[in-house]
């Protein structure tokens, strides 16, 4: 198959063609982004400086949140400034460094929350042996693991991307370079790529998914054993890490495990998993988090009150 790239640039259409609505647009997802990256920030800052980080569960936490904030970045801010572009264009080599950063980032969260998932199981499941496996040198193991899967995820779709032969038309319905309104436009027959494509974030999304729901099934039952105190703590970290699952994997389940085809809904599916999960791991994790919390009181007490905690 000859490359014929008569394509330079690409043409979103956007959220919407209402300027009305592109206006109000720009303030939501402005204030969205905003929270984004302050909330996550200060999730960071607090485990760090809380010296929380030394806890397996808030170690991949303070992960999660720096890669929320990158995976926001890639989509967000090109996205927010469009909508009060007249032209939405993105170059080809940023349209195909877009598509890697959205799958590399957007991969790394599922590995992590899924690690973060086996982090509680161990915790409930195996109290006992819990300091043994999930050691400092195992919990840097699989966080390097969560990177490399991500970048091999990310690699295959751009990779799969690259050698199609795009000719015109260059107008993507979506805000952002994803790989089925890419496909799209090739002029080619992509159904083959297609459906490795499906199967390569099908298989990653579905299988993680199904692993999670497996895993926290498991914790529940065991914690019939555990008293009520106990149980209370446990459902109230798992209520959070669960209400973060359902609302990740919802959307990208329903975005992935399809065949090459794209709807008019796929553009608002997305800003689910794009920008409203980023926004809302940081208050998930804090209010209903009575340790991160406390860490929070503790730092923000030194930093505003000084004088009266040096007394």
């Amino acid at each position: 198959m000859e490359k014929i790239n008569n394509v330079t640039e690409f043409i979103f259409w956007g959220l919407s063609q209402n300027l009305e609505v592109e206006k109000v647009c720009f303030v939501v997802f402005s204030f969205f982004y905003t929270v984004i990256l302050l909330g996550n920030l200060l999730i960071m800052l607090t485990i760090y400086r809380g010296k929380l980080f030394k806890s397996p569960m808030y170690f991949f936490l303070s992960y999660l949140s720096f890669v929320d904030i990158c995976y926001s970045s890639v989509t967000a801010p090109k996205m927010i400034v469009d909508l009060l572009a007249k032209s939405k264009t993105i170059s080809y080599v940023g349209c195909m460094l877009q598509l890697f950063g959205v799958h590399f980032f957007g991969c790394t969260e599922i590995f992590i929350l899924t690690v973060m998932a086996y982090d509680r199981h161990v915790a409930i499941c195996k109290p006992l042996h819990y300091s043994t496996i999930m050691g400092c040198d195992r919990c840097n193991k699989m966080l390097l693991g969560t990177w490399i899967g991500g970048f091999l995820h990310s690699i295959i779709q751009v990779a799969l991307v690259v050698p199609l032969p795009f000719c015109g038309p260059n107008e993507i319905d979506h805000y952002f370079c994803d790989i089925h309104p890419v496909l799209k436009l090739a002029c080619t027959d992509t159904y083959i790529i297609g459906v490795v494509v499906t199967a390569n974030s099908g298989t990653i999304a579905l299988g993680s998914f199904v692993i999670l729901i497996i895993s926290y099934t498991i914790i529940l039952v065991s914690l019939r054993k555990h008293s009520a105190e106990s149980r209370h703590k446990a459902l109230s970290t798992c209520g959070s890490h669960i209400a973060v699952v359902i609302i990740f994997f919802g959307p990208c389940t329903f975005m992935y495990m399809r065949p090459d085809t794209t709807f008019s809904e796929d553009k608002m599916v997305a800003v689910f998993y794009t920008i409203i999960t980023p926004m809302l791991n940081p208050l998930i994790y804090t209010l209903r988090n009575a340790e991160v919390k406390n860490a929070m009181k503790r730092l923000w007490g030194r930093k505003v009150f000084p004088e009266a905690n040096g007394k």
